[in-house]
């Protein structure tokens, strides 16, 4: 049977990741126009874009594991390949969406987002400034 204390971490931990894909799977959901007409600052600017969002995915989907008793390199691994998995479902919706083409290009920079947070950011906060690793205490990271 599932206790109160284990419902309430159940939500606090694992809801966010959750609520982040459907962020994500509602991006995916529309057409979209040029940034800039320059093509390669629109190109820059959406890059950007999937980097941030798989980066905020991965680490959300990382404390969560964390907070569920995953060892942390295990954590680490899994965050980027669950980040992995959904930036590949998140190109399959593209291919229903108007104006919006699935890439394996994307694939590769929403993975790339993800490694740069987790193995970029969580995996060195030891050598980060205290006030980071205090805001990496603070959230339960």
């Amino acid at each position: 049977m599932i206790s109160k204390i284990s419902l309430t971490k159940l939500a606090k931990f694992w809801i966010p990741p959750i609520l982040w894909a459907l962020v994500i799977f509602s991006f995916s959901a529309f057409t979209v126009g040029h940034a800039t007409e320059i093509y390669w600052k629109d190109f820059l600017v959406k890059k950007t874009a999937h980097i941030i969002e798989y980066g905020i995915l991965a680490t959300l989907l990382y404390r969560a594991m964390i907070n569920s008793g995953v060892n942390n390199k295990k954590a680490m691994w899994l965050a980027v390949f669950f980040s992995f998995l959904y930036g590949i479902t998140d190109e399959f919706h593209q291919s229903f969406t108007p104006g919006r083409e699935p890439t394996f290009r994307d694939i590769v920079i929403d993975t790339l987002g993800a490694s740069i947070f987790i193995f970029g950011i969580i995996g060195n906060i030891k050598k980060m400034p205290k006030f980071l690793q205090n805001l990496y205490i603070k959230y339960q990271l």
